[in-house]
C-alpha cells in the first residue's frame, strides 16, 4: 500500500485552534511559480489527518486590501450583527468577501468567495470562519503572509 503523502508548504505560519480536532492553518505555498498564502481547515482523526475542502488563497493584492480593513477592527466586536467589511476581486466572477458574522451565538470573522458567474450566483464552499477572540492572531498571521507572498 502506498504510504500518504504529507502536506508540506513552503512556509507554515501558525494555526489556530478550533477543537480538539479541527484548526485553522495559515501558511504560504506556491503553485506554477506563484506564491500565495492559504488560510485552510485541518482536521485531526482515526479515518484521516490532514487539510480538508474548507479554506481560502489570497495573492498579494487580496492581502494588501484585506489586512487594513481587520487592522482597524476593535478588539472586541461593536454589535452582534452580521456586517460585510469588504469585497476584493480575486478574478472574474470571484469576489473574496470578508464578513463579521453571527452563527450559532458566537461572532466570528467570515473570509468566504463570492462567485457571479452564469451558471452561479451565490456563495461558494471556499471559505473560512475565525473566532472573533482569535483577531489579532489572524492579523499577525496574515502580516507574515503578506511578506512572503510580496514579488521581490
Amino acid at each position: 500500500m502506498a504510504e500518504a503523502k504529507e502536506f508540506k508548504p513552503l512556509k507554515d505560519l501558525g494555526e489556530i485552534p478550533l477543537s480538539e480536532s479541527s484548526a485553522l492553518k495559515f501558511y504560504v505555498d506556491e503553485f506554477k511559480g506563484h506564491r500565495y498564502g492559504s488560510i485552510r481547515t485541518f482536521v485531526k482523526g482515526d479515518a484521516y489527518s490532514g487539510p480538508t475542502k474548507a479554506g481560502v488563497t489570497l495573492n498579494a493584492r487580496v492581502l494588501d486590501e484585506t489586512i487594513p480593513v481587520l487592522e482597524a477592527l476593535p478588539a472586541e466586536p461593536a454589535a452582534a450583527e452580521d456586517q460585510e467589511l469588504v469585497r476584493v476581486p480575486k478574478k472574474v466572477g470571484v469576489e473574496l468577501v470578508v464578513r463579521i458574522t453571527l452563527y450559532k451565538d458566537t461572532i466570528g470573522i467570515d473570509l468566504r468567495e463570492w462567485v457571479d458567474e452564469a451558471g452561479f450566483k451565490g456563495w461558494s464552499k471556499k471559505g473560512v470562519r475565525v473566532p472573533y477572540k482569535d483577531l489579532a492572531a489572524m492579523v499577525g498571521y496574515l502580516r507574515q503572509m503578506k511578506a512572503l507572498v510580496a514579488k521581490p
